[in-house]
């Protein structure tokens, strides 16, 4: 039972994300079209921040094993 719970809350954010996901992309290609050196900095900070986030995760999956 708690894991049918699990999978449809997963669900829920699976299509919150999947929406945001798109809003998120057009804003980026807003944001190319008109100042596209900006917004290429701040896509590099983002990559950026986003291997910080990735080598935590790393950590946790190689802790939790």
């Amino acid at each position: 039972m708690k894991k049918l719970q699990a999978l449809k809350l997963i669900n829920q954010i699976q299509n919150i994300r999947k929406k945001n996901n798109i809003n998120w992309m057009d804003m980026l290609r807003l944001a190319f079209k008109h100042d596209p050196k900006n917004a290429s900095k701040i896509m590099l900070s983002i990559y950026r921040e986003d291997q910080r986030v990735s080598k935590i995760v790393k950590k946790l999956v190689k802790i939790t094993k």
